[in-house]
């Protein structure tokens, strides 16, 4: 059975990266100063302004606005004829505590206040209900899905050849897209790569076409997996000029399936960037998929996906849920029990497991939050499946 699957990705400087961007800097740059900061930050960004907003607790005191600039100029933003200037924006701060009401369960959880005989040891609650995924597959080397495996390469290529010179009349926004043939679900072909990037005014479009199929394309994808059939649609509006936030408003959070697995797993019910780690909608995410991981990594299962779900200010989990798509060498229910055995799935269970006060947070905003081998989530692990 043959069948298409399509995933995209975007490059820093598309516009709901630029605030996803922001919004992690801000959040590292307060855990850097005090790692128990309770953040919630988003971003909007539109013509000529960034205003960034939400819900911050800390005891650091960091200058917003400056974060705000320095991450626009490191995109390489200059022009706001064309998309946004780091000097000219104008920049609007409306930030407030986190609320007293939240706190409650985020600090004590449900079970640390009604369960006498057992003790939990920091047993913070989670920051909010909600149900979260993790995935993995052996399909490629990353364990990740190859469309946006290989959709991530090249939206990181794009940024490389403009920031490193050698496609020196690009601007930073930009996506892409490839669709990957499987057969009997195994990857066998690229069907279709699009590439859209942001360019200066004077470019000839045939120049820009041949510069990106030689330079990114071709760079990136394995030649094997290209044939005479694969189709290029490479800046198929014909012009690319205007970008980044003046092209089109940002946002935080808007991007969460180019931060997952690309559609080919599902996704919970919240965004990643901005947010500490009691929020579990991104710490509950990326146990998840350090789970998936491992489980697949083990050779329990060639694919497998996680739900947890959590309730607000309660510790442990509500479900977890598995399903390995019928490729496991045990029981679904067995893959359960060794989840049990080996993982910690309360908000401090996770928090110190994968080491998450530390400002890491900027280093995953762009293209995607796994797949990143030096990430805590990532590292492979020597499951017990057994109990002693």
């Amino acid at each position: 059975m043959r069948k298409l699957f399509t995933s995209e990705s975007v490059t820093e400087g598309h516009p709901d990266k630029l605030c996803d961007y922001i919004s992690d800097n801000v959040l590292d740059a307060y855990l850097s100063k005090d790692s128990k900061s309770r953040v919630a930050c988003e971003t909007v960004a539109g013509k000529g302004l960034v205003l960034v907003t939400g819900e911050i607790t800390s005891k650091a005191n960091i200058d917003i606005e400056k974060i705000v600039r320095d991450t626009i100029k490191k995109i390489g933003y200059t022009d706001e004829n064309t998309d946004i200037s780091y000097e000219k924006c104008k920049v609007i701060i409306n930030v407030s505590k986190q609320s007293p009401d939240i706190a409650l369960g985020v600090d004590k959880s449900l079970e640390s206040k009604t369960n006498e005989e057992e003790v939990i040891v920091e047993s913070e609650g989670a920051g909010d209900q909600g149900m979260v995924f993790g995935f993995a597959t052996d399909e490629t080397e990353s364990y990740l899905p190859m469309p946006i495996y290989l959709s991530h390469k090249l939206a990181r290529r794009l940024t490389e050849v403009r920031k490193n010179g050698e496609i020196s009349y690009l601007r930073p926004d930009g996506k892409v897209q490839v669709t990957v043939e499987y057969e009997d679900d195994k990857p066998v072909r690229i069907d279709t790569v699009v590439v859209s990037t942001q360019h200066e005014e004077n470019v000839d479009l045939e120049v820009l076409k041949k510069d990106i199929k030689e330079k990114v394309i071709n760079t990136v994808i394995d030649e094997e997996l290209l044939d005479e059939n694969t189709k290029y649609f490479i800046n198929p509006t014909g012009r690319f000029v205007i970008g980044g936030p003046l092209g089109d408003t940002g946002l935080t959070g808007r991007k969460i399936i180019v931060d997952t697995y690309g559609g080919f797993s599902r996704h919970g019910g919240g965004a990643f960037s901005g947010k500490d780690a009691t929020k579990v909608d991104r710490s509950g995410s990326y146990m998840a998929r350090y789970i998936a991981k491992n489980i697949v990594a083990n050779g329990l299962a060639k694919k497998c996906e996680i739900q947890i779900s959590y309730a607000i200010g309660v510790a442990k989990p509500v479900s977890i849920f598995v399903d390995t798509f019928g490729t496991a060498s045990v029981s679904d229910e067995k893959i359960i029990e060794i989840i049990n055995n080996n993982f910690d799935l309360t908000p401090r269970g996770i928090i110190n497991t994968l080491n998450l006060e530390q400002p890491i947070y900027s280093e995953t905003t762009n293209y995607g939050h796994f797949g990143k081998e030096h990430l805590p989530w990532e590292k492979i692990l020597k499951l017990v499946t057994e109990k002693n």
